[in-house]
């Protein structure tokens, strides 16, 4: 794997007219000066979480940072997502830089100083909100990229816009939000976007390191209901009614069988999960219905297609098979997270110079899900993975991402704030080459 990535790092430098520029000293040390002020952010943010579509108070934050630094600023954008615009003194493109400000409702048990005590509600249901997926670590490290370049605005050859975007882990039911409603209010098209960045911590990566995969980088996802009707009797004597909770075992059963039996999975995984099974409300009644809520992930567009038609004939045919009846409905949801590969091969000498060539690595396909894939799919994309696992700690000890134990070491930021910048300050560099008219302008 490390082979692989060197050649193509080696393929990058020789098929790019990138010249090493000298700004990543200058970008490490200004990094470094603000670390500081960086950790406090993210603390700031994870003792405050907020739902999505409820980032009221995070907005608040990010706007007045913004505003501090002389970016324009939009706001309500999404409902409540963040735009910041930073012209630079020398005419160019335009790159977005993207992070994302929900917490999700999980409650901390996380032994640190800053953890959540936050309560909410969350689909009826009092809850705990935890940054949970590392949001705030993405919003804290875009302040400081927004900080850095505002110092060197007068050098920048072309427009940065942060894209400081609410609801990545889904807008609440019957709501809409994201990714999704940023692109459809125009905000790609409003300010002439040529590209998009985004980073996402992990907290089983190593800090310091930094993980890529050009084209399908993350799965596309689709949320799916299931509700099986049967026919309610006593406990005692199921024979008089029709079970729909045998029905729905019998359901999630044959669903495994469409992943493990009829899918290609050499093609492309592919994964069908049930998160959520509600029905009956006492020992010894069998209920009359049952809900199924799960989620699909694909990286294949035909595999998507072909699984969700399976999904539907099997909890049919099955239900139908025991007298029952099943209603299917699958949402729209994510598409795949796409890096595009000119993009990627052209960032890949930024990406070494910034985290350590030994440090880059190249990933495969996760079955994960993004919505930054919806900024990607409007405009040349790179998605990449940030190290914050801390140093020597072996990734199968690390909680995974959406569990009341995640954690991440505050240590893994710096890379991200050198990231976003460089990404920026490359990317403008490389494209502007040649172009003509007022600064920010195409």
């Amino acid at each position: 794997m490390r082979i692989v990535t060197l050649l193509m790092l080696l393929l990058a430098g020789l098929t790019s007219s990138l010249a090493q520029p000298g700004h990543y000293t200058k970008v490490a040390k200004a990094a470094d000066a603000i670390d500081d002020k960086v950790v406090e952010w993210r603390h700031h943010l994870h003792q405050n979480p907020e739902l999505s579509n409820r980032e009221f108070k995070t907005a608040e934050y990010i706007t007045k940072h913004l505003k501090s630094l002389g970016i324009k600023v939009e706001t309500g954008v999404a409902h409540t997502g963040v735009v910041g615009v930073l012209k630079g003194g020398k005419p160019g493109p335009v790159v977005a830089l993207r992070a994302d400000m929900d917490g999700l409702p999980v409650t901390e048990r996380v032994d640190v100083p800053y953890a959540s005590k936050v309560q909410s509600t969350y689909l009826g249901k009092e809850t705990g909100v935890m940054h949970a997926c590392g949001h705030d670590t993405h919003v804290a490290m875009l302040m400081g990229a927004a900080e850095i370049l505002a110092g060197m605005q007068k050098d920048i050859p072309g427009t940065v816009v942060f894209l400081f975007q609410p609801a990545e882990e889904g807008a609440p039911p019957g709501e809409e939000g994201g990714a999704k409603l940023m692109v459809e209010e125009g905000v790609l098209t409003k300010h002439k976007v040529d590209a998009a960045f985004g980073l996402h911590i992990n907290s089983g990566t190593e800090v310091g390191k930094v993980r890529y995969k050009p084209g399908g980088s993350m799965a596309a996802v689709n949320r799916f209901v299931v509700k099986v009707k049967g026919a309610q009797t006593h406990g005692s004597a199921p024979w008089g009614g029709i079970d729909p909770i045998t029905v729905s075992a019998q359901i999630i059963q044959g669903l495994q069988m469409i992943i493990s039996r009829q899918t290609e999975l050499t093609k492309e995984p592919a994964v069908i999960s049930i998160g959520k099974i509600t029905g009956g409300v006492r020992s010894n009644i069998i209920p009359e219905e049952v809900e199924m809520i799960g989620t699909i992930r694909t990286l294949d567009r035909d595999m998507q297609k072909e699984i969700h038609e399976r999904i539907v004939r099997t909890a049919t045919n099955i239900a139908e098979s025991a007298g029952a009846t099943a209603e299917v409905t699958i949402e729209e949801g994510y598409p795949v997270t796409y890096n595009d590969p000119v993009l990627t091969s052209e960032m890949l000498p930024t990406i070494a110079a910034t985290a350590g060539s030994d440090n880059v690595i190249l990933s495969k396909a996760i079955t994960g899900a993004e919505d930054f894939s919806f900024f990607a799919e409007k405009v040349p994309g790179l998605f990449l993975f940030v190290g914050g696992m801390p140093k020597g700690q072996d990734p199968a000890t690390a909680p995974p991402h959406h569990t009341p134990d995640f954690f991440i070491d505050d240590s893994g930021m710096k890379t991200g704030v050198k990231l976003y910048t460089n990404l920026a300050l490359d990317y403008l560099s490389q494209k502007g080459k040649g172009q003509k008219g007022e600064a920010g302008s195409r």
